[in-house]
């Protein structure tokens, strides 16, 4: 096999791999789905086109992923929403799962915290243009 189309087939299962994850994360609350798009967006850049134009054009997604992409900017309100939306499937993890071990329950919150951190972090406007040379 050619080196050059096994790398090609790499990227482009990393890129399935991510929007898989992406779609879980639409059915569940604990996980996000843009950030899995966005990855699937770096991976699909490097061998697949045609998945890294739908992304980008995507109706619902397309517009948080171009932000990202252009300006490295998330909304506000997709923060509050992806927010929420961790606190909540956290809460129904510990609340109603109980078969969970408590250790692992743990971890997934540490995970949370530190993906709910740096999405609060990110700027959530384009930057303005400081361009003080005139």
């Amino acid at each position: 096999m050619d080196q050059s189309l096994l790398i090609r087939l790499l990227w482009r299962s990393l890129a399935l791999f991510f929007v898989l994850l992406g779609l879980i994360g639409i059915a569940l609350p604990v996980m996000p789905t843009v950030p899995f798009l966005i990855a699937a967006l770096w991976a699909a850049s490097k061998g697949w086109p045609r998945l890294e134009y739908w992304l980008i054009n995507h109706p619902k997604y397309g517009p948080d992923i171009r932000a990202w992409r252009d300006n490295r900017v998330i909304k506000r309100r997709s923060k509050v929403i992806a927010l929420v939306m961790m606190a909540t499937g956290y809460l129904v993890l510990w609340l109603l799962v109980p078969q969970v071990p408590a250790w692992l329950k743990g971890l997934v919150g540490v995970v949370l915290l530190s993906v709910g951190y740096w999405l609060a972090t990110r700027p959530e406007f384009v930057p303005e243009n400081n361009d003080n040379s005139l």
